[in-house]
């Protein structure tokens, strides 16, 4: 499944911290970069107490409105497995959801509140039959920073975008610290590599 005709729709979900909202840059910059009209939209929640983080995402040859309607998301990209059980009611029939297999503790579960959900990744597969799940933060490990899981993530979501591949790795490079700039694209290339 790879997106290249009309208005292509992404929601980003995540928790505070996770770099939902640099992921959500890099991916506009990209569609930027390469031609398309974009429209961008960022719900922060309470990300700095590690709340929950949405991004919406819109691309195409001109887009309207920044807001993904729920049902209209040709992707779902979540940083985090119950975010993704969370969101996936935002997919169209036929849409990917891309999710970090990662496990965060909302507050209520931390407080003792709330559970955090039994064989979530069971949950997630019984809820929607095109799913990708990426261990992203082992990726990130792997490439030699473990704050670039959501560059991992974004090379995963790559595979199914119309943008160039030297696209990507100028805007990591431009957007990531100075010192980060390579183990941010091994992420990159790792996630990708998961997800052809």
């Amino acid at each position: 499944m790879t997106i290249e005709k009309g208005t292509t729709n992404i929601l980003l979900a995540g928790v505070g911290g996770q770099g939902v909202i640099l992921a959500s840059y890099v991916l506009s910059q990209a569609a930027m970069a390469d031609g398309y009209d974009v429209k961008q939209s960022e719900v922060h929640g309470m990300s700095q107490r590690g709340g929950s983080v949405t991004t919406h995402l819109r691309f195409g040859t001109r887009v309207w409105s920044p807001l993904v309607t729920q049902g209209t998301a040709d992707i779902l990209l979540s940083f985090e497995a119950l975010e993704a059980l969370r969101y996936v009611h935002w997919l169209r029939p036929g849409g990917l959801l891309i999710y970090n297999t990662l496990r965060v503790n909302p507050s209520t579960v931390s407080s003792g509140l709330a559970t955090y959900p039994a064989a979530v990744h069971d949950q997630i597969a019984a809820a929607w039959p095109n799913v990708r799940p990426v261990d992203a933060n082992a990726l990130a490990e792997q490439a030699g920073n473990p704050k670039a899981a959501n560059m991992a993530l974004v090379g995963a979501i790559s595979v199914r975008l119309p943008f160039r591949a030297e696209t990507w790795a100028s805007i990591i490079e431009n957007v990531v610290p100075p010192k980060t700039v390579e183990a941010n694209k091994r992420a990159f290339e790792l996630g990708r590599a998961q997800c052809e």
